[in-house]
C-alpha cells in the first residue's frame, strides 16, 4: 500500500513518482503538495540583486583579470604572465642555451597545455618578440630561423623555426628558481604548478621595456641600457632616499636597441617623476660623398617607433616630398639595409642644402617621432603608474625577499648535509662495529634501529667488544640512512679526506649563510656583488644619444614659378607641358585636347560639374611630362568623381572675372570667380532644385544670353539683367518653363529678338 498524503515529507521524489495510487483524488492532492514544497525550496535560493550591480562587478572582475593576468608586466621581473610561462616552460623542458634548439611549435603547445590556455598565436607572438634583438635590449629567447625583421617582415610559421633560452634568461631570470625563492601556484586546471613570479636579479622592466593594452589602460615602457640600470640600482641600494634627479645621474634616459637620438633631454626628468610623458625620438643621419664628389644623406639609425612597416612608410613619405617639390634636391632613394644594420641612402643634387634637407625630414616625416612613455606595471598586486624611484624601490624589496628565501633554503640544506657528514665522520671511527651490526642483523630495519638507539637484541656479534660498542650508538635517522646507503669505496683514504674537507667547507658556508641572514648590511653587499657580476657579463655600450635639440626651422625657399600649358583630353586625363613644347606641337595637341589652359605652376584651376560642385586643382599637382605622356585622371588629383559627375567647365582661377551659371530648370546667375578662392578642395558652386543640373557655365562678357528649351521655346536678353549672387544661391528665372520642359541650350549669341529676362520666350 502507498503511504498517505500526510506522510509526504518522508517521501523521496523517486519513491513518490513510483507509487501506484488507487485513488486519483489522493494522487492529485499529493502532487499539488509536492509542487508547493518544490516551489518553496526554489524561492529560498533566489537572490534579489540589482542588475547593474551584477554587471558592474562582472566587468570589474573581467577588467582586473585582463590587467593582472594578461596585459601588464609585473614590476619585479618585468614580464607579462605569458612571457613568464614561456620562459618557465622552456626551462622545465630543458631547452637551455647549452642544449640543441627545439621547435617553437613544441614550446608553444606545451606552454598552452600546461600554463596558458589562451590560444597558440598569442603565445607564439610573445615568444617571437622575446627573440627579436631590435625590440629587446637583452633578448630572453635565442631564435634560430626566420623570426621576422626590423622592416616588418613576419616570422615564419611556428613549425619552421626553433629556439632555446638565452644565457640572460638562465642567469638573470631562472638561476635560483629551485631554491624556494618564489611562490608556486596551481595552474589553470590545478594539474601543474607554476611560479607566481620569476626570481629576476636585474630590473628587467627597465632593461627590456614592455607594451600592452588592458581594459581602460595601457603601458608603454621603453628599453634602457643594462649597465646604467644596474648602476642606478646599486646606487639606490646604498641610498634608499634617492630621488629621480639622483637616479638620472646614472640612468640618463632610455636606450633603444635601434639607436637613434632622443631630442628632448630636458623633459625626461618630469617624465620619470610622473611615470608618463612624451619622448621625442629621431633617426641618425650622416652625410657622405661618393667617388664622383656627389653628396648623399645616409640614415644609419631609425627611431624605435619606425620598427616594422614604418620604414616603408618613411620611404613613401620622402618620395611624396620629392614629387611635390618640397625636397627637390633629392634625386634618388634606396633602402640598402641588411642584417648588418640600417642604411637608407638619399642621393642629392650638387650644392644641396644638407642641413635644411635634414630639418625637412625630421619635420615632415616619421624620422622624428614621439614615443608615448607610460610606466604602468603591476605593483603589489595592483596596476600603478610608477615614478622611477618607485621602480627601484619595488625591485630592491624583491631582491631582499628572494635572497632571504634563497639563503634560508641553502642554510636548511647545509644543516641537513652537516648532519649527514657528521654521521659519516663518526661512522668512520666505528666502521668495524657497523659492519658487525650489518652482518648480524636479519633486516635493514633491525640494523637501522641499532644504529639509532643502540638496541642489540637479536643481533649476532662476533665479539662482546663489538656488541658493547654497538649498544652505545645513537645516530639520528638521517645519519643512519646515509650510513646504510654508504658505498664501501668511500672508506678509501682519499675519500675519507674528501668527506672531512667537504665538512669543513660546509661549516664555512653555514657561517656565511647565518651571517647574511642575520645582517641586512651583509645581505646588501651580496646583492650588490651579484648585480656587479651580471652587469660585467651582460652590459654593452649605450646606443641612443640623448640631446636637447632646438625647434626645427625649415628655410622656406620661394617656389620657382614656371609657365605651363595644362592639357585635358576627352577622357579627362590631365597633364602639363612646357609652353615651348606646346607651341611646337600646337596643331596636334589642340586636336587631342578638349581643354587647353595656359597658366603658371603657382596657380589653380577650377573644375565645375553638372552636380553643382566646384573642385580646385593645384597646377603644381598636375604631372609635368613629356609630349607622349598620357597624364593622370583628374579624379586622382582632385575631389572630382567621374562616376557621378560630368564636367561642365574648366577654367583657371582668376578672381577678377565673372561667370554666368545656367541650370536646366531655367535659372541663371552671375558669380564672381573670387567666390572659389578658398582653401577647401571641393565646394558647392550653386544651389539646384530637385532633379536640376548645371547646363552651362559661360564667361560674363556683358553681351546677350540666349536660352532654348527642349520644347523649342527660346529667349534672348542682356547679360547685365542677370543678378550677381554668391556660390550658394539658386539664381533668378532666365526662361519661364512650361511643366515638363527643361533647358537644352545656352549661348552668348543668337537670332532671337531681344527681350527681357524671365519671360516665356518665343516658339522657334
Amino acid at each position: 500500500m502507498p503511504k498517505k498524503p500526510n506522510d509526504f515529507d518522508q517521501l523521496s521524489l523517486d519513491d513518490e513518482l513510483n507509487q501506484d495510487y488507487e485513488d486519483p483524488a489522493e494522487e492529485k492532492k499529493t502532487r499539488r503538495r509536492r509542487t508547493k514544497a518544490a516551489l518553496a525550496e526554489v524561492q529560498e535560493k533566489i537572490l534579489d540583486v540589482e542588475y547593474s550591480d551584477v554587471m558592474r562587478k562582472s566587468y570589474i572582475d573581467y577588467s582586473m583579470s585582463v590587467i593582472t593576468a594578461r596585459a601588464l608586466p609585473d614590476v619585479r621581473d618585468g614580464l607579462k604572465p605569458v612571457q613568464r610561462r614561456i620562459i618557465y616552460d622552456m626551462n622545465e623542458l630543458g631547452v637551455t642555451s647549452d642544449k640543441p634548439y627545439r621547435k617553437v611549435a613544441r614550446i608553444v603547445g606545451d606552454t598552452m597545455g600546461k600554463y596558458h590556455p589562451h590560444g597558440d598565436s598569442s603565445i607564439g607572438d610573445a615568444l617571437i618578440v622575446m627573440a627579436q634583438d631590435w625590440k629587446k635590449n637583452a633578448p630572453l629567447v635565442d631564435g634560430h630561423g626566420n623570426f621576422g625583421s626590423i622592416e616588418g617582415d613576419e616570422a615564419a610559421a611556428q613549425r619552421y623555426i626553433e629556439c632555446r633560452l638565452t644565457p640572460y634568461s638562465e642567469q638573470v631570470m631562472l638561476s635560483d628558481i629551485k631554491e624556494n625563492t618564489v611562490d608556486f601556484v596551481p595552474n589553470y586546471d590545478e594539474q601543474e604548478e607554476e611560479p607566481a613570479i620569476l626570481p629576476c636579479k636585474l630590473p628587467n622592466l627597465l632593461i627590456n621595456g614592455s607594451d600592452g593594452i588592458a581594459v581602460g589602460m595601457a603601458t608603454s615602457i621603453p628599453t634602457h641600457n643594462l649597465g646604467e640600470v644596474v648602476d642606478a640600482a646599486i646606487f639606490y641600494l646604498d641610498n634608499p632616499w634617492a630621488q629621480t634627479e639622483d637616479l638620472m645621474a646614472y640612468l640618463p634616459g632610455p636606450d633603444f636597441p635601434t639607436g637613434g637620438i632622443i631630442s628632448n633631454r630636458s623633459a625626461l626628468r618630469e617624465i620619470y617623476e610622473t611615470g608618463s610623458g612624451r619622448i621625442k625620438v629621431r633617426g641618425k643621419v650622416v652625410a657622405e660623398q661618393d667617388k664622383g664628389g656627389r653628396e648623399r644623406l645616409v640614415i644609419t639609425e631609425i627611431p624605435y617607433t619606425m620598427i616594422g612597416d614604418g620604414i616603408g612608410k618613411f620611404l613613401m613619405s620622402v618620395a611624396d616630398l620629392v614629387e611635390n617639390k618640397t625636397l627637390p634636391d633629392i634625386t634618388d632613394i634606396s633602402n640598402q639595409s641588411s642584417k648588418d644594420g640600417i642604411r637608407i641612402v638619399l642621393e642629392l643634387k650638387k650644392g644641396a642644402d644638407i642641413s635644411n634637407i635634414e630639418n625637412i625630414l625630421y619635420k615632415k616625416t616619421k624620422l622624428e617621432d614621439t614615443f608615448g612613455y607610460n610606466l604602468l606595471a603591476i605593483s603589489h598586486g595592483r596596476p600603478e603608474t610608477m615614478p622611477l624611484p618607485n621602480v627601484f624601490r619595488d625591485f630592491v624589496e624583491f631582491q631582499f625577499d628572494i635572497y632571504q628565501r634563497k639563503f634560508y633554503n641553502l642554510l636548511k640544506k647545509a644543516y641537513r648535509k652537516k648532519e649527514i657528514d657528521e654521521g659519516l665522520l663518526l661512522a668512520i671511527d666505528v666502521v668495524d662495529t657497523i659492519v658487525e651490526i650489518l652482518r648480524g642483523s636479519r633486516t635493514v630495519r633491525q640494523a637501522k634501529e641499532c644504529l639509532m638507539t643502540g638496541n642489540t637484541k637479536d643481533i649476532r656479534f662476533r665479539t662482546k667488544t663489538a656488541e658493547k660498542q654497538a649498544a652505545g650508538l645513537h645516530f639520528t635517522e638521517v645519519q643512519a640512512d646515509s650510513i646504510l646507503e654508504l658505498r664501501l669505496a668511500r672508506l678509501v683514504g682519499l675519500e675519507l679526506e674528501s668527506i672531512q674537507e667537504d665538512y669543513n667547507k660546509l661549516l664555512k658556508s653555514i657561517s656565511r649563510y647565518e651571517r647574511l641572514l642575520g645582517s641586512r648590511a651583509e645581505m646588501k653587499k651580496e646583492i650588490k656583488r651579484e648585480l656587479q657580476v651580471l652587469r660585467d657579463k651582460f652590459a654593452r655600450p649605450r646606443r641612443t644619444q640623448i640631446i636637447d635639440a632646438g625647434e626645427i626651422v625649415i628655410e622656406e625657399k620661394p617656389e620657382e614659378i614656371l609657365p605651363m600649358v595644362v592639357l585635358i583630353d576627352r577622357f579627362h586625363y590631365v597633364r602639363g607641358v612646357d609652353p615651348a613644347v606646346y607651341e611646337k606641337n600646337k596643331e596636334q595637341l589642340d586636336a587631342e585636347s578638349r581643354h587647353v589652359i595656359p597658366t603658371f605652376t603657382d596657380r589653380r584651376i577650377i573644375v565645375f560639374t553638372d552636380t553643382g560642385k566646384a573642385h580646385t586643382l593645384k597646377v603644381r599637382d598636375i604631372p609635368y611630362g613629356r609630349l607622349k605622356d598620357k597624364g593622370t585622371p583628374i579624379d586622382n588629383i582632385s575631389g572630382y568623381d567621374s562616376k557621378v559627375e560630368n564636367i561642365v567647365q574648366i577654367l583657371p582661377l582668376e578672381p577678377e572675372k565673372e561667370l554666368i551659371f545656367v541650370s536646366t530648370d531655367g535659372y541663371v546667375k552671375r558669380v564672381s570667380l573670387g567666390e572659389f578662392d578658398v582653401t577647401r578642395r571641393t565646394v558647392d558652386s550653386t544651389k539646384l532644385s530637385e532633379g536640376a543640373r548645371v547646363l552651362a557655365i559661360l564667361p560674363y562678357t556683358g553681351a546677350t544670353l540666349m536660352l532654348v528649351s527642349a520644347n523649342r521655346f527660346g529667349i534672348r536678353f542682356q547679360q547685365a539683367e542677370i543678378p550677381q549672387q554668391g556660390k550658394t544661391a539658386r539664381g533668378a528665372i532666365g526662361l519661364k518653363l512650361e511643366e515638363g520642359d527643361i533647358l537644352e541650350e545656352a549661348s552668348d549669341s543668337g537670332l532671337i529678338r531681344l527681350s527681357k529676362r524671365g519671360g516665356k520666350g518665343k516658339k522657334r
